[in-house]
């Protein structure tokens, strides 16, 4: 008996990594992505020996399930959020490999954000289509739904995507961390108006501190209005601050770290003209996990 627990033991653990990124991409938490997980080890752990014939597809079933209701519980609890909702971060280590383009766009921030306007049915069929390749009958599977309507699910929630989604034109990485050390070269140095020229024109701010913390309750939008945003927050909150450029979400991000705390994340997303849109998260709910995580990764490497 201990045998087959062990065995059944170390094959959900051959699935783990692969069902939190599945779960972080429906959640955009990973927090709530870890209970997720815990808890389909709970089914797995009380399914009878050999009910589950494919241990796989059945898993990625139950952890899809099990988000849909926690997504249905979540659109409640996050339109009462105070201020900004802007998703957790993950180290990208986490997420598994990301060798297409459509993987790394599943868990960047934008998108992230974005997922929050479809459906839970939708977002699950985008995920599991754009991020794991399923088939659409595959996705009905999940979904207990028929292929037609899989179908429909994710042309519909591809469709809310790509109309909020930013104009195409994008950098690449290497520039996206260039960017980011010129832009905290010039935000710390108060330079407002080397900042202003790293800004396009309808540059937007989101800051999410989550009620916990200090930070803007509404977005900051325009080159000027910006730019004076970021040079009075760089001179209040700054002091002390021990600032480090890392990666999450797999794109560069802007650590900032008070003794052994991680106390702000700051991502840039930029375009060919400049910075298009900066995310700031200060909640520090959001930030443990991402804080233990790079700390490991640190000491390891």
């Amino acid at each position: 008996m201990n045998g087959e627990r062990d065995d059944a033991a170390r094959e959900f653990e051959s699935h783990r990594a692969r069902l939190f990124a599945l779960a972080y991409r429906m959640l955009g938490s990973a927090a709530e992505a870890e209970d997720t997980v815990q808890d389909a080890y709970l089914r797995w752990h009380g399914a009878a020996p050999g009910q589950v014939a494919a241990p796989g597809p059945w898993l990625n079933k139950v952890v899809a399930n099990l988000c849909l209701n926690r997504l249905t519980s979540a659109r409640a609890r996050r339109e009462e959020y105070p201020g900004t909702w802007l998703p957790e971060p993950v180290a990208t280590g986490a997420l598994g490999p990301m060798e297409r383009a459509e993987q790394r766009e599943a868990v960047s921030f934008a998108v992230l954000t974005m997922m929050e306007r479809l459906s839970p049915p939708e977002r699950a069929a985008v995920v599991l289509r754009d991020a794991f390749a399923y088939s659409h009958r595959e996705i009905a599977g999940v979904l207990d739904c028929t292929e037609a309507a899989a179908r429909q699910l994710y042309h519909r929630g591809r469709k809310h995507l790509s109309d909020g989604a930013p104009p195409p034109g994008g950098v690449d990485a290497e520039q996206n961390a260039a960017l980011l050390g010129r832009f905290l070269q010039a935000a710390s140095d108060g330079a407002l108006d080397q900042l202003e020229q790293l800004l396009t024109e309808q540059v937007v701010v989101w800051a999410d501190g989550g009620g916990k913390v200090r930070a803007a309750l509404r977005p900051v939008h325009g080159r000027t209005n910006t730019a004076r945003f970021l040079a009075g927050l760089f001179e209040r909150f700054t002091t002390g601050v021990r600032f480090e450029v890392a990666e999450a979400n797999g794109t560069p991000v802007l650590l900032g770290w008070e003794g052994n705390a991680l106390t702000s994340l700051g991502q840039v997303e930029a375009g060919p003209d400049g910075v298009t849109a900066i995310r700031i998260l200060r909640n520090p709910d959001k930030l443990a996990h991402y804080a233990d995580r790079h700390r490991a990764l640190s000491q390891n490497g």
